[in-house]
């Protein structure tokens, strides 16, 4: 049996450049991301991190970085135990143009059978990713209720 794997489309009307930002961005991502810094120097081998209300809430190591092309890094979950018991695995951003769009696919795989992280992430990239987009396309901020994804 294959390991459950997520996957997800959408098309965004900006430049491979500023959704590369917007991925790499803290300051961006705090507007997208319900307040989530993402840090890292975006090296390959690099550390990555999440941090939320200043906890680290994910951790992990930047795999591949070809701006504005694709970003890969390893994804583990610290914050909640029944989570953090699980190997890491790995998200990949791939950034294509498309027209006047771009076409953002964001793969998020590696995980053990009877995962409770793939449900986590399947409920949290929609919402992470229609915040992302929203931002971009309008410079205000999508109105997601935390509690709607367990995080208050």
């Amino acid at each position: 049996m294959s390991k459950p794997e997520f996957v997800y489309v959408t098309y965004i009307e900006t430049t491979p450049e500023t959704l590369w930002e917007a991925l790499t961005s803290s300051e961006l991502s705090k507007r997208y991301w319900f307040g989530t810094e993402v840090n890292s120097d975006w090296k390959v081998g690099s550390p990555f991190a999440l941090v939320t209300d200043g906890k680290t809430t994910d951790t992990g190591k930047i795999l591949e970085a070809d701006r504005p092309r694709r970003l890969s890094y390893t994804f583990k979950h610290e914050l909640y135990e029944i989570m953090r018991e699980e190997p890491a695995t790995k998200v990949t951003f791939t950034i294509e143009p498309y027209g006047n769009l771009v076409k953002l696919t964001v793969t998020h795989e590696g995980f053990v059978e009877g995962s409770k992280l793939v449900g986590a992430i399947s409920s949290g990239w929609p919402a992470i990713l229609s915040g992302l987009k929203t931002v971009l396309e309008t410079g205000k901020p999508l109105a997601i209720p935390r509690a709607a994804l367990g995080k208050e």
